[in-house]
């Protein structure tokens, strides 16, 4: 194994009786933050289990911060902040209390997770709410004290379950400027479990990608995005007669209404862009490279799976599985 990989898998495995739940991963996560995507039923839940020692794989090997999956889960556990998605909280316990309560359920002495729970309140932007009962607290708030909840401890790694999910647009930039503050002034590394792909985006810089127990995609977004340049045409008249024209010639277009993106397959593809648009007669108002995002990306790997998708809510919303 690689020790400056954050998490790192050799055929990693996992079945349920005759279900496959993961198929022989085989992962290399750099330490800094990355995105754990994939449809419901992808398998993210299991892969996180896994690879925190919760659940043995059925074959396979791993490490996570240098520890072996199946032998040192509790070294490996000591180690990660998890921030979960479902509510998690007492709703009757005030906010510096329940933090301090998870301090001590890591082992902490109950003076020092006290101390703690103090810096993390106010670490988040709930310093002056901390005696507050957690019931009380909006969803935002409530968001908050689990991200504080997972960093008492001081975690080499965070995992953060849809972090920013639900939240209003104030409470939302205040939990991604947290997370990218922990991770570039803090020096501390994030897998980041999200639908929400603009934050995805913002937060981290590389992803992990499943699909039905397989890895789809991994690697450094700016580096995936790069295999799938594009060239963004906006037309005017005789919009399918192009679109045709372009297919025949063997050139991938994705095209909504009058805007067209054509693969980009080197500077000939703008004299092929042209010729195909004075064939069909249709005038080109505007022509450039498209600036891909991790919405284009995902959708493009998904579309390779045999998925027509129009967006990355519809998938999550049918739970391809």
């Amino acid at each position: 194994m690689v020790e400056d990989l954050l998490i790192e898998t050799k055929a990693l495995s996992k079945s349920y009786g005759p279900h496959v739940a993961l198929d022989a991963l085989d992962l290399s996560v750099p330490y800094g933050a990355t995105g754990l995507l994939g449809p419901n039923g992808a398998g993210k839940s299991t892969f996180l289990k896994t690879i925190l020692g919760l659940i043995q794989a059925t074959s396979g090997e791993g490490e996570v911060l240098g520890h072996d999956i199946r032998t040192e889960g509790e070294a490996i556990r000591s180690r990660i902040g998890y921030m979960p998605e479902y509510d998690a909280l007492n709703p009757n316990m005030d906010a510096i209390h329940q933090v301090r309560y998870s301090g001590e359920l890591l082992g902490m002495n109950p003076t020092v997770a006290l101390s703690r729970a103090h810096q993390s309140l106010e670490y988040v932007g709930l310093g002056e709410q901390r005696y507050r009962e957690v019931g009380s607290f909006s969803t935002g708030m409530k968001q908050a004290t689990k991200l504080a909840c997972a960093l008492i401890h001081d975690p080499d790694l965070i995992i953060a379950d849809e972090p920013s999910n639900g939240l209003d647009s104030s409470a939302r930039e205040f939990m991604l400027t947290t997370l990218e503050t922990t991770i570039r002034s803090g020096q501390r590394s994030v897998l980041m479990a999200s639908h929400l792909m603009e934050d995805v985006e913002r937060v981290c810089e590389n992803i992990v990608l499943l699909h039905k127990g397989h890895l789809a995609a991994q690697g450094r977004i700016e580096d995936l995005k790069a295999i799938d340049k594009e060239v963004e045409v906006h037309v005017w008249g005789h919009a399918t007669e192009f679109e045709n024209d372009l297919s025949s010639s063997g050139m991938r277009v994705r095209r909504e209404g009058r805007v067209m993106r054509i693969r980009h397959d080197g500077e000939e593809t703008y004299d092929a862009i042209l010729s195909a648009a004075n064939r069909s007669g249709t005038q080109i108002r505007r022509m450039h490279d498209h600036e891909a995002s991790l919405e284009d990306l995902f959708l493009v790997i998904m579309e390779r799976l045999g998925y027509e998708i129009k967006g990355s809510d519809d998938l999550f919303a049918e739970g391809i599985v």
